[in-house]
C-alpha cells in the first residue's frame, strides 16, 4: 500500500467554489486586495488563450492589478492535454512561490474537481473554504442576462472566428468543451442556405440552447460542491449571494448587500483563519 509522506511545510491556501455567475471573481479580488493575495485560476476553460468573451474571463479592469495566474496560459490547440495532475503541478509550485513572496494564495474557478484533487494531494494545505451561493431559480435569470450581454459584446464573432481556423470535430476536449461552442455549429452550418427570417429562428434556438445549457452547468457545479463538502467533511463556509443578485438594478443597494452578506463576513472568515482561530 502507497504510503503518503507528510510535507514539510504546510502553507495556508483560501480556496473560493462557487457555480458560475455568482460572484466569485469578484470576491477573490476582494479579498486578494485586503490580505496581499494572488489568485491561481481553476477554471479549465479559462486556462486557454481565446474565447475571453465566451469564457466569461475576468477582464483587466475587474483584476484591479491583482496576479492571476493560470489564465490564458495555453494556446487553443492545445486540445485536452491539460490534465488535472498537470494542473495540481503548476499549482502547488505556484502556490509555494507564492508563499514564499509573502502573499495569500487565493484559488478559484469553477472546476472542482481541479480543486478537488489540489486539496487532496497529500493533505499538504492548510485550507480556509469559501463558498459563494446563488439560489438556483435567481441564478437562472442571471445566467440568462449574461448570455444576452455575451452574444451584445461580440460573442458571435468570437466563435465564429474559432470555427474558421480550427478543426472542431471534437468538442469534448479543452476549450472546445466551452459552452456556446457545440450549440453554434448547426447555426454556422445551415447559416449560408437560410433567408435573413428563418436565419433569425435558429439564432434565438441556439442562443436560448446556450441559456439552457449554461443553467445546467451551473446547477452541475453547486451538485457537486455539495458532494465535496458531504463526502470530503470540509468546514465550509456558505455566503448567501442572492439578495446581491435581487437588488442588481440598483448598484448602490446592491453593493451594500455584498459588504454586509459576502466581502465583509468573507474578510472576518479569513482573518480568523490567517491568525489560525479557525
Amino acid at each position: 500500500m502507497d504510503i503518503v509522506k507528510p510535507y514539510a511545510r504546510k502553507d495556508k491556501v483560501l480556496f473560493i467554489m462557487g457555480a458560475t455567475g455568482t460572484g466569485k471573481s469578484r470576491l477573490s479580488v476582494d479579498l486578494a486586495t485586503r490580505f496581499s493575495g494572488e489568485i491561481i485560476n481553476t477554471d479549465k476553460i479559462q486556462v486557454y488563450r481565446g474565447l475571453d468573451i465566451v469564457s466569461n474571463k475576468i477582464t483587466s479592469e475587474e483584476k484591479r492589478g491583482v496576479p492571476h495566474h493560470l489564465l490564458s496560459v495555453l494556446p487553443p490547440e492545445a486540445g485536452g492535454y491539460f490534465t488535472t495532475a498537470d494542473f495540481c503541478d503548476r499549482a502547488s509550485f505556484l502556490i509555494e512561490a507564492i508563499t514564499d513572496r509573502g502573499k495569500l494564495p487565493i484559488v478559484v474557478g469553477g472546476s472542482n474537481s481541479f480543486l478537488e484533487d489540489l486539496v487532496m494531494d497529500g493533505s499538504r494545505y492548510n485550507c480556509c473554504f469559501l463558498w459563494v451561493d446563488v439560489a438556483v431559480p435567481v441564478l437562472r435569470g442571471v445566467l440568462s442576462e449574461r448570455v444576452d450581454k455575451m452574444v451584445a459584446n461580440g460573442m458571435v464573432e468570437e466563435v465564429r472566428e474559432l470555427f474558421n481556423s480550427s478543426d472542431l470535430k471534437n468538442y469534448s476536449e479543452g476549450i472546445k468543451n466551452a459552452v456556446g461552442i457545440s450549440e453554434f455549429e448547426k447555426f454556422f452550418k445551415h447559416e449560408p442556405f437560410l433567408d435573413a427570417g428563418e436565419r433569425q429562428v435558429l439564432f434565438s434556438e441556439v442562443v436560448e440552447e446556450i441559456k439552457r445549457n449554461t443553467c445546467g452547468l451551473a446547477c452541475r457545479q453547486r451538485e457537486k460542491i455539495q458532494r465535496l463538502i458531504n463526502v470530503n467533511k470540509w468546514c465550509v463556509q456558505r455566503l448567501d449571494a442572492t439578495p446581491v443578485i435581487t437588488t442588481r438594478r440598483w448598484k448602490a443597494d446592491a453593493d451594500v448587500a455584498w459588504e454586509c452578506l459576502v466581502a465583509g463576513p468573507s474578510t472576518i472568515y479569513v482573518s480568523r483563519f490567517l491568525q489560525g482561530r479557525c
